[in-house]
C-alpha cells in the first residue's frame, strides 16, 4: 500500500493545475457540491479578511476562544514552512496542526472529486479545509480568506457567525484594484446579510465608510473600531473598552503597538459571534498568542548563530506600505526601550510596492541588505531591491543569502565596535516567502 504525504500530493496538483488566483466561486461550488458541501457542516465561524493583521486578529481569537474552553479550528493562508500550517485541528486543551497522513488523504480525496476539471490548487486546498473542519467536531472555526474577499475561494461560506475585517490598504492591486475604497468593496463582499460584522482600525476613512455602508444596507449589526470598541496602552497596559464595559488587560504577547488595535478586533468579533469573553479569558488570550513569522525574535538556530554576538533578530512578513509602517513603529518602541542600530535584511516579490514598504524605515535603518527570494517565483533580484531601497533614501546593497547578510554584519560590527555601541536589531523582513525559508534553514518551522 503506498504511503500518502501531504507534501507530494499538494506538488502533484501544483503541477497539473494553474499557480496562483483566478477569483470566481463556480468552480469551488461544483467541487464542494461533489464532495457533499461540508462548508454547510462547520460550526459557527468568524470569516476573517482584511490587507493587514488578519493573522494576528486570527490567532488573538483562537488564543480567546481556547482560553475560554472552547474547541477551534482555524484555517489560515499562506503557510511559512510546511502545508500543514494551514490547518490547524481543534481539540480539548488546544488544537494542532493536521496530521500528514490526515492532509494527504484528504487532498487526495478532494482531487478525486474534481475529477481534472480545471481549478486553481488554492481553491482544492480550501475544500480541503471545508472536508477537514466538518468531519471533526468543534465549537468554532476561524476562517482567513487568501485573497480579497468577494470572489475567495472561502467566501461559500453562508452564514457566518461573524465577519471580521481588518485595515485595508494598497495590496495585490491587479487583483483588487488601485484605491482603498475599491479594495474595501472587495473585502466587504464576505459580508453576508444580517449576519454580524466587527470592522478593525482603519487608516482610511474611505474603506472604513465602503465597509460601514455595505453591512448597513445589509442590516447587519455592525461594530467599529473607535466607536463601539476600542483599545489603548496605559501604564503598560492594554485597556480594551466596547458597550460592556472595560477590560484591564496585560499588553498582548505579540510585538508592536499596532496588535493592540489587533487584539481589541478579535475581542469584539468573538463576542459579536456569539461567544462570551471573561476578563480571565482575556488576559489569557494576550498572554498565550502565538503568531509566527510577524514581529517573532528568531529562536536559536543554525542561522541565528551566525548574527552578531548579542545581536536581537526579529522576523516579520509584512510585505506592503501599511504593514511597513506598523514594523516601523513597532521597531521604533523597541529603540525607545533599549536602543540598539537596526538593519534590515530584506527580500520581496514583484506584486509588492517594494520603495513604499522600505520609506516606513527612512531615518530608522542604518543599512539594508537586500536578498533573492529563492522560495518565490516572482521574487525580485536583489540588486533591483537594493535599488528600490535606495529610492526610499536608505543605504542598501545585495547580498546573496540571509546567511551571507549575517555573517558580513558580524564581521562588520567586529572590526569596528569600539566597545560603546549595543550590539545590532535587525529585521528579516520583506516577504513570508523569505521568512518561511528563514524559519526551515534555521530548524524552527511553527509548530
Amino acid at each position: 500500500m503506498t504511503i500518502l504525504s501531504a507534501e507530494r500530493e499538494i506538488e502533484r496538483l501544483l503541477s497539473l493545475h494553474p499557480k496562483g488566483f483566478d477569483l470566481s466561486l463556480d468552480r469551488i461550488t461544483r467541487l464542494l457540491d461533489q464532495l457533499g458541501n461540508p462548508h454547510r457542516k462547520l460550526p459557527p465561524v468568524i470569516h476573517v479578511a482584511g490587507t493587514n493583521g488578519k493573522g494576528s486578529a486570527t490567532a488573538f481569537a483562537r488564543a480567546a476562544l481556547e482560553a475560554a474552553g472552547r474547541i477551534v479550528h482555524v484555517h489560515t493562508s499562506p503557510h511559512l514552512v510546511n502545508w500543514h500550517e494551514r490547518y490547524r485541528i481543534g481539540e480539548e486543551g488546544g488544537g494542532r496542526l493536521v496530521e500528514d497522513a490526515v492532509l494527504a488523504d484528504a487532498v487526495a480525496r478532494v482531487a478525486a472529486a474534481n475529477g481534472g476539471e480545471p481549478i486553481t490548487v488554492f481553491e482544492i486546498l480550501t475544500a480541503v479545509m471545508f472536508v477537514l473542519f466538518s468531519e471533526d467536531p468543534a465549537d468554532a472555526a476561524i476562517v482567513e480568506v487568501g485573497l480579497g474577499g468577494r470572489f475567495d475561494a472561502t467566501n461559500v461560506i453562508e452564514r457566518p457567525a461573524a465577519s471580521l475585517i481588518m485595515p485595508i490598504s494598497l495590496d495585490h492591486e491587479a487583483y483588487l484594484g488601485d484605491r482603498v475604497e475599491l479594495i474595501a468593496a472587495e473585502k466587504a463582499g464576505i459580508i453576508k446579510r444580517g449576519c454580524p460584522v466587527v470592522i478593525g482600525q482603519q487608516e482610511f476613512d474611505a474603506a472604513r465608510e465602503m465597509l460601514v455602508d455595505t453591512a448597513e444596507r445589509l442590516d447587519c449589526p455592525v461594530l467599529i473600531y473607535g466607536e463601539d470598541f476600542l483599545a489603548f496602552e496605559e501604564n503598560g497596559r492594554m485597556i480594551y473598552q466596547d458597550n460592556d464595559g472595560l477590560f484591564d488587560l496585560p499588553l498582548p504577547r505579540l510585538a508592536g503597538r499596532h496588535q493592540i488595535a489587533n487584539a481589541a478586533a478579535a475581542i469584539a468579533a468573538v463576542k459579536a459571534a456569539g461567544f462570551p469573553v471573561s476578563l480571565r479569558t482575556a488576559e489569557a488570550a494576550m498572554e498565550k498568542v502565538v503568531w509566527p513569522g510577524r514581529l517573532q525574535r528568531l529562536p536559536p538556530g543554525p542561522l541565528a548563530d551566525l548574527a552578531p554576538e548579542g545581536a536581537e533578530v526579529w522576523l516579520d512578513g509584512g510585505h506592503n506600505p501599511g504593514a511597513g509602517e506598523a514594523i516601523a513603529e513597532a521597531l521604533a518602541g523597541e529603540e525607545d526601550r533599549s536602543p540598539r542600530p537596526l538593519f534590515l535584511i530584506a527580500g520581496m516579490i514583484n506584486t509588492k510596492d517594494q520603495t513604499g514598504y522600505f520609506r516606513a524605515f527612512e531615518g530608522m535603518a542604518r543599512h539594508v541588505y537586500t536578498v533573492p527570494v529563492e522560495a518565490s517565483d516572482a521574487g525580485v533580484p536583489n540588486a533591483e531591491l537594493a535599488a528600490r531601497a535606495m529610492e526610499a533614501g536608505l543605504s542598501a546593497e545585495p547580498v546573496h543569502s540571509v546567511a551571507n547578510a549575517l555573517k558580513l554584519l558580524r564581521d562588520t560590527l567586529d572590526r569596528g565596535r569600539d566597545g560603546t555601541e549595543p550590539p545590532p536589531r535587525i529585521l528579516i523582513c520583506g516577504s513570508l516567502y523569505l521568512i518561511g525559508s528563514v524559519l526551515a534553514e534555521n530548524g524552527t518551522p511553527p509548530r
